[in-house]
């Protein structure tokens, strides 16, 4: 196994890494700066959009066009004029809320939480959208919304909390026909480990990766619920990992580079970096892609 830093940009809080297979690139962003960033392994090439606002996760659409999730709604962006559009704002009736993580399930339906900002009580709730008039509310009552992942057969949905006195991870089966979840069942509740249950991912052998934010590690686990790999990872704080290149086997991390332990920060110098992760011998799932073809109409945030 190998770790490289593979960036030059250094988010203060760098998440929401996707593999986009049909540009051999990737995307994340850094939250609390409003960037969306996009990174090609091949050339090196940095890109980076900037909001006025924060921006909690991207993912691919079709065309030249991202999705992205932020304080103030739900967003399209055509990558190459930086034209946004927004679509969607079911919180606008709570202004301390932002959009956090976010999955596509194999249908090309996006799953989205939410959380409150500095809130003591939980004021998060996860959506489902298959378009831009079809935003459902799923479930609330949580407080950091995190760790969404489908099976490779989609026929399982899992999500998380993150949130300090939380941290467990529930997984529910999945009618991929219609999008709809069943009754959940807690799969791991995670006090036990070094991280806090962040950013999730499905490698293709239907094991769920668990970013384990302040634990310096992250986690395979696997469908029954039990700790198969730990990796340790050369930051204290990885929020979500997404395979890719050519053939989805490599690693890409990212994590906090902003905000560190007092006296750590010699201990991790790329810390907002991407980091690349190869030789495990471990492959991901390909991506699905969410969206519709209009073109976007450049708005105000």
């Amino acid at each position: 196994m190998k770790i490289r830093s593979v960036t030059q940009t250094r988010a203060y809080l760098g998440e929401s890494p996707m593999w986009d297979a049909a540009k051999a690139c990737l995307w994340w962003v850094d939250i609390e700066n409003g960037h969306v960033l996009r990174f090609d392994p091949a050339t090196g090439d940095e890109g980076r959009f900037e909001f006025d606002g924060t921006i909690g996760f991207v993912a691919p659409m079709t065309d030249e066009n991202v999705v992205f999730g932020s304080n103030s709604g739900l967003y399209r962006l055509h990558w190459p004029s930086k034209a946004i559009e927004r679509f969607a704002h079911p919180e606008a009736h709570l202004p301390s809320n932002r959009f956090n993580d976010a999955a596509i399930d194999p249908h090309g339906r996006l799953w989205t939480g939410t959380l409150g900002k500095g809130a003591s009580e939980p004021r998060g709730s996860f959506y489902r959208s298959a378009g831009p008039d079809t935003i459902t509310r799923w479930k609330s009552g949580f407080y950091t919304t995190n760790g969404l992942a489908f099976s490779p057969s989609g026929d399982r949905m899992y999500f998380s909390d993150s949130y300090q006195t939380v941290r467990k991870i529930w997984v529910c089966d999945y009618d991929l026909a219609t999008g709809t979840p069943s009754e959940t069942r807690l799969f791991l509740d995670t006090k036990n480990l070094a991280g806090r249950p962040d950013g999730g991912a499905m490698d293709s052998e239907g094991h769920y990766w668990m970013a384990g934010v302040g634990g310096w590690q992250i986690y395979r686990i696997s469908p029954a619920g039990e700790v198969v790999l730990t990796v340790d990872v050369p930051v204290e704080k990885p929020t979500k990992i997404a395979f890719g290149g050519p053939d989805l086997d490599l690693i890409y991390l990212t994590s906090i580079g902003g905000d560190l332990t007092p006296g750590t920060e010699n201990r991790q110098p790329d810390a907002g970096r991407i980091l690349e992760i190869s030789g495990l011998g471990i492959r991901g799932v390909p991506q699905a892609r969410y969206g519709w073809d209009t073109p976007v109409k450049e708005t105000c945030s």
